[in-house]
């Protein structure tokens, strides 16, 4: 099926009405097809929970770091304890007979897969941004987000093995909540009830880390003089960057209403990954260009890491659908309309430069 929310309906709509059967996807879209309210003559497909959702996330950024920090901490141990208790009671059902083979889309499908799935592994780099609010960010945030990051990789390695050892892996195919499908799947429902809902805390613990990272990268962006000085603005009370948090939730609010999740989601991997390109590359310039700066930590192995970084990065890149990298330069396009329009001679960076 497209990936195109409007071809989705319209893919489905044709297969429906040919009387062919749907898969889950296409049936969840074709109802939509059917059911959603029209306005003016257009269709209005509007999922109201995650907006409210998003609403929600955007009051507690915006009320304090403390209360954020509470929250995330409250909802990050319930959503290792999920992943905990999937892992206990699927380990039971595990048939290693579904492992065969181990790789049935080949090196290209794990190639591919890894370029889709890199979704879950953002966010690691948002512990940076709030660097100001740590005590010794030189120590705290290498321990962050390598610590963070052991931990993730050795529970999503475990959930995966029971994953695809209960259920075989083609039943997955459109699955929003795989997890709870396997429980199914083995007939425990009640641990898929539970997990369902562990599901919806989880995400939403990764949405509260997004939208507290980006505001503060308009700010700082808004410091150097890449952007207006609106958005660096604090709120006097809370001492939040307030205007970009609302302006960043509005924007996720709005896109994850209407949106299509699969086109959201390729988008984010291949931007997020060329920031990660980005990175690297300024660790190589900073290092040449400024070798004795004082720094509170310094990447070991330059330019090995920081190489091998922009390499791996670019690898994931190309695995993704080609029209992901034609709304990848859309979007790049419009930033670089913003940078040399505005940005460009009122940085910092650009002021230093001329004196």
């Amino acid at each position: 099926m497209a990936t195109d929310y409007r071809s989705a309906l319209l893919a489905a709509k044709t297969v429906a009405e040919g009387g062919a059967t749907l898969s889950p996807e296409a049936q969840v879209a074709y109802q939509a097809y059917l059911h959603h309210p029209v306005v003016l003559g257009l269709p209005v497909v509007f999922n109201l929970l995650a907006f409210l959702i998003t609403a929600v996330v955007t009051w507690l950024l915006v009320i304090g770091i403390k209360e954020s920090a509470r929250t995330n901490d409250a909802m990050v141990i319930l959503k290792v304890v999920t992943l905990l208790f999937f892992i206990a009671v699927g380990a039971a059902f595990v048939k290693p007979a579904h492992w065969q083979p181990f790789f049935p889309g080949g090196l290209k499908g794990v190639w591919t897969g890894a370029s889709l799935i890199f979704f879950a592994y953002i966010g690691f780099d948002a512990v940076s941004t709030v660097a100001e609010e740590c005590e010794n960010p030189g120590r705290d945030m290498p321990r962050g987000i390598l610590g963070s990051l052991l931990v993730c990789t050795v529970l999503y390695m475990a959930a995966g093995l029971v994953l695809t050892g209960m259920i075989p892996y083609g039943k997955l195919a459109g699955v929003a909540d795989p997890l709870a499908e396997a429980l199914s799947f083995v007939k425990q429902d009640w641990a898929a009830g539970l997990l369902s809902f562990g599901a919806v805390i989880a995400m939403t613990s990764v949405l509260l880390v997004f939208q507290l990272g980006q505001p503060r990268i308009l700010m700082s962006m808004s410091r150097d003089g890449l952007l207006g000085p609106w958005f660096s603005a604090i709120h006097p009370r809370y001492r939040t960057p307030h205007r970009t948090t609302i302006l960043t939730g509005l924007f996720v609010g709005v896109i994850s209403a209407v949106a299509n999740i699969d086109v959201v989601i390729e988008l984010t991997n291949i931007g997020t990954l060329f920031a990660f390109v980005l990175v690297c590359s300024g660790i190589l310039v900073s290092r040449y260009l400024e070798p004795d700066r004082p720094r509170g930590f310094r990447v070991p192995f330059v330019p090995v890491v920081p190489l091998l970084g922009i390499g791996m990065c670019v690898f994931l890149m190309a695995g993704l659908p080609i029209h992901t990298w034609e709304r990848f330069f859309i979007w790049l396009a419009l930033g670089l309309v913003i940078y040399f329009a505005y940005s460009r001679k009122r940085s910092r960076l650009a002021g230093a430069s001329a004196r």
